[in-house]
């Protein structure tokens, strides 16, 4: 009898079939299922939606409810479509759903692939951080102490209630011997600081000014602005035309200043991908796209969503971006490395 069994399941039965075999004959049975490309014709349409929404997402309309800013500043979120779409792709058995689960994939990749990998380098001689402080923040102290710890050269402070600001002063003095606060933002320096003025950005009161810093490599103009907040309601969309309007008064100032080597640090209220902060990305670079390793985001700061708060530069190489520790605050410090080379 055990002679017999091995016969019946030793000599080319199913259970001895190479899996290379075993793949090809399934693979024979998928290209004879006439059901393979009308399955998963919903999921595969989805896909294919999303895709057109990447590539064409510049002409979808603001002009209700802002909707286009509203989806490019989520818009790499968009990339968990991909392995949710292909696994009820798979499960279907369905290739007309696998391959516009494929397209999806590719899209994402040409545009945000780049954000995926560590373009951080070693070298730089400016470190400059920037947060939120959050005007609510009941740990002003130890979100002082953890930026400071940061080893910024220079640090830029946004949402300071009158109230704190001498907190943060006397926190901050003995690591940054340099400071000038307008308004409700605020620079410190380990270099001195000179010419701060306000900067209008149309809101009448004041949440932007500059600065010139006298670094070891000469002079730097130090812009720093918190741009208004957004909302998203149900009744009018994404509220963000004060945002709008503010980023075009700051693209203005930005693009009048003489100084040729510029850094502007943060709470933007927006991302890169957002149209409406054109007036501002169109003539900066941002130094997470240039030099981050991953997407960097900031907000908010228990489950990061999106990178509202930015670095960006003209005139100077940034060679690395990243995020600092949480502190009290509901964003996330970031926080880069330039190299600022002698004019």
């Amino acid at each position: 009898m055990a002679q017999a069994y091995m016969t019946e399941t030793g000599n080319g039965g199913s259970g001895d079939e190479p899996t290379g075999s075993r793949f090809r004959r399934r693979l024979a049975g998928l290209r004879r299922d006439p059901g393979i490309w009308r399955r998963g014709i919903v999921t595969g349409a989805l896909a294919a939606v999303i895709s057109l929404v990447m590539v064409f997402h510049a002409q979808l309309p603001n002009t209700v409810g802002n909707l286009g800013s509203l989806i490019e500043t989520f818009l790499p979120w968009f990339g968990v479509f991909v392995p949710l779409l292909g696994l009820i792709g798979v499960l279907r058995k369905s290739a007309t759903a696998l391959i516009a689960v494929a397209v999806l994939a590719a899209v994402w990749l040409n545009f945000f692939g780049g954000l995926v990998t560590d373009k951080s380098g070693g070298g730089g001689n400016l470190m400059v951080a920037t947060h939120n402080v959050d005007a609510d923040n009941p740990e002003q102290r130890s979100t002082a102490a953890s930026v400071a710890a940061s080893g910024a050269d220079v640090l830029a402070l946004t949402e300071l209630k009158s109230g704190a600001v001498d907190v943060y002063a006397k926190e901050l003095a003995k690591t940054y011997p340099y400071h000038s606060v307008e308004g409700t933002v605020g620079l410190w320096s380990k270099f001195p600081v000179r010419d701060s003025s306000p900067v209008d950005i149309k809101l009448g009161w004041t949440r932007a000014m500059r600065a010139t810093v006298e670094t070891p490599q000469g002079p730097v103009k130090v812009y720093v602005a918190h741009l208004p907040s957004v909302r998203v309601k149900l009744d009018a969309g994404f509220t963000a035309n004060q945002r709008d309007n503010s980023a075009d008064a700051l693209g203005h100032a930005l693009a009048a200043e003489p100084l040729k080597r510029v850094v502007l640090l943060g709470d933007l209220n927006g991302t890169m991908n957002d149209r409406a902060l054109s007036p501002v990305t169109s003539q900066m670079r941002s130094t997470q796209g240039a030099a981050g390793d991953g997407f960097g985001f900031s907000w908010p700061a228990q489950f990061p969503m999106a990178r509202i708060d930015q670095i960006m530069v003209r005139g100077l190489t940034p060679e690395a971006s990243w995020t600092l520790p949480r502190t009290g605050s509901d964003h996330l410090p970031v926080a880069a490395r330039l190299t600022v080379r002698p004019e």
